[in-house]
């Protein structure tokens, strides 16, 4: 988000407000406002004026999970203002509600005309991107009726149907037609001298196919208690390292905002579940790398989520092959959307798979639950989703016919489908891109991670030592192939891919670190990749970046060729500690909890990767999620690393 949007989250909800409150409805950039839900944008315009102008702001919106701001009109030293408006916003699950409170500075009776300009254009998310992307709405209307109390916007494609309600308390003066499609609400108000008027506004996003008996809060403050009491369930019990006051603040903010990403998704009976989305404003939905992660880093501490997250992707499995949606026989989603381009097939991404590394991601989380929890009953009930997850690994992901999980762009959709899926991401040192079917370094370690705690749950859950025995082997195998294909004695590192010739991808890369955590290197070539890790090329005083500085590909602003990210930060903490490398651990976790000290204690999506040492302050990276789960909780994996030291 930009300095000027200030983002509110709720569930599947958020809200991108200015700094006075305002949604401009603004379209492109690389962050739009408005109220969102399920993907489409159901307010985009909603602007205060006061007397027919608009007020400035005082007290501007500050972070926190309520907007709240202090406004006044424009004017001079020698003019104080006539008046004050105290401003205060919250979002729930499908609702925004406002509190409006004027009060008269005068010690005469003031009159004063408050208006809200209010619209609902219903665009999909993925034509809010600044892509340049342009889709056909055939047959689409929009309408607009007029309440008693306010209005209601509709829309209507097809079957898709949407709609917003807007009502106030007052109701309004009027309802005045603006002449754009947006619809102005307004109030007269008689004031007595320093006198207080208080309008309540409450909006209602109903998108397609919710059929929720769902109701909007009476206030703002309403709103704020429940998401209070939810983040409190998160926080409740977790011991908090007493002698590291800073990585304690950055897991309660983390456990505090994976308590506001708690999305709706459905298990394989149909039961309703939370699990974490991704983050917002562009990903408040289930992806399933993301979740997967998520829930691993809070698994010490908060198994819910695992267990969540585990049933709705074993809803979502594919059971047969679609080209359009990369889908096969056992492999994991990647991302489910709920939007109108979505619906349509305009975007391939209603359920898309297009990633190789969830499907092993499942199975080592499953085997961390049941470690964790004794919770057997989970992987017998899932063992059919995970012996066609392990088909899925052994015959379309690759490893019998290629060695190695594989994956090939997909014109529509993703051109990489590991972790650095951005396009130039699985690079060389030179830049140049990877050409061909793709075997990137770290999803194999997932996979051998993945058949071990396979093997070791057809052992105790299900009783099957042939099956166990198989899969022992095969992870036996990967790792020799491995160490074979991948290390380059040159640098004494592995190579960041393979390309479709078998040929090394030789940049030097942060993904080493996954596969310290994963446990595939031999104990004396982790200790050697874990120190490597830490020279001043990769580690910039803030985490390891993507990319090590040097090399041609190094970019510090690059999305994932030389950035910082505190989720690939975390799982190297892990692998460094796996390996014995404490010191080296204690080192990546104290860069990241102070650049969470920095910027209010959390962690966003990814930071720039310009070195501590040149400037003091971490640089953001300009278009990262505000909140991500895989960032909040992330300073939980930290705390399983390195305890409180």
């Amino acid at each position: 988000m930009t300095d000027r949007h200030h983002l509110l989250v709720h569930g599947g909800t958020f809200a991108a407000v200015g700094d006075g409150g305002d949604i401009s409805g603004v379209r492109g950039g690389s962050s739009p406002d408005g109220l969102f839900v399920r993907d489409a944008r159901h307010l985009s315009r909603w602007q205060l004026t006061v007397d027919g102008a608009v007020p400035e702001a005082l007290s501007p919106v500050a972070d926190g999970d309520t907007a709240r701001c202090v406004l006044v009109p424009r004017g001079g030293r020698q003019e104080p203002p006539a008046y004050t408006l105290f401003r205060e916003q919250a979002v729930g699950d499908g609702s925004f509600v406002e509190s409006l409170r004027v009060t008269s500075n005068r010690p005469v009776p003031t009159t004063v005309r408050l208006a809200v300009t209010a619209d609902a254009d219903f665009t999909d998310q993925f034509e809010l991107r600044s892509d340049h992307r342009t889709y056909a709405k055939t047959g689409a209307t929009r309408s607009r009726q007029i309440l008693d109390d306010g209005v209601e916007f509709g829309y209507q494609r097809g079957e898709w149907r949407s709609c917003t309600t807007v009502t106030t308390e007052p109701a309004p003066d009027g309802v005045e037609e603006t002449g754009t499609g947006a619809r102005r609400l307004v109030w007269t108000f008689d004031l007595e001298p320093h006198g207080t008027a208080e309008l309540m506004l409450r909006v209602m996003a109903r998108p397609h196919g919710d059929k929720r008996a769902l109701r909007v809060p009476r206030s703002p403050a309403a709103l704020n208690d429940q998401l209070l009491a939810l983040e409190g369930e998160f926080v409740e019990g977790v011991a908090f390292p007493t002698g590291w006051p800073e990585l304690a603040a950055a897991c309660a903010r983390g456990l505090a905002d994976l308590a506001a990403l708690q999305v709706p998704a459905t298990g394989p009976d149909g039961e309703e579940l939370r699990v974490p989305a991704a983050g917002a404003p562009w990903f408040l939905t289930l992806l399933g790398r993301d979740a997967l992660l998520t829930s691993l880093f809070a698994l010490p501490y908060r198994p819910r989520p695992a267990a969540a997250t585990l049933l709705a992707l074993a809803a979502a499995q594919a059971t047969e092959t679609g080209p359009e949606s990369v889908s096969q026989p056992g492999k994991i989603v990647h991302e489910v959307r709920h939007g109108e381009l979505a619906h349509f097939g305009q975007v391939p991404y209603g359920r898309y798979y297009g990633s190789v590394d969830a499907t092993p991601l499942f199975l080592v989380l499953l085997g961390a639950y049941v470690e964790h929890t004794g919770d057997a009953d989970l992987a017998r009930r899932l063992e059919p989703n995970v012996r066609a997850a392990i088909g899925w690994m052994l015959d379309h992901g690759g490893l019998t016919s290629r060695g190695y999980l594989v994956y090939r762009a997909d014109q529509g959709g993703l051109a990489n489908q590991n972790w650095k899926d951005s396009p130039g991401a699985i690079c060389s040192a030179d830049g140049t891109r990877a050409s061909g079917p793709v075997m990137a370094a770290g999803a194999q370690g997932y996979a051998y991670d993945a058949l071990r705690r396979t093997a070791w749950l057809a052992r105790t859950a299900w009783d099957d030592q042939v099956y166990a025995a198989l899969l022992e082997q095969a992870a036996a195998d990967l790792r020799d192939r491995f160490q074979r294909d991948f290390w380059m004695p040159e640098h004494s590192f592995p190579a960041l891919a393979l390309d479709g010739e078998g040929r090394q991808v030789d940049a030097l890369a942060s993904d080493a670190g996954h596969l310290l955590w994963s446990g595939l290197l031999d104990k004396e070539y982790g200790e050697v990749v874990g120190r490597r890790l830490l020279e001043p090329d990769f580690f910039s005083g803030w985490g390891v970046r993507t990319l090590a500085a040097g090399q041609s590909a190094y970019h510090p602003l690059s999305y994932h060729r030389g950035s910082v990210w505190p989720h690939d930060n975390a799982l190297i903490a892990l692998g460094l500690s796996r390996y014995g490398l404490h010191d080296e651990a204690r080192t990546v976790a104290h860069g990241l909890v102070d650049a969470a000290t920095a910027t209010g204690h959390r962690l966003p999506e990814v930071l720039a990767g310009y070195g501590r040492d040149t400037h003091a302050e971490p640089v953001p990276y300009p278009h990262a999620c505000v909140r991500e789960s895989r960032s909040a909780a992330a300073p939980l994996a930290l705390l399983t690393a390195v305890g409180g030291a």
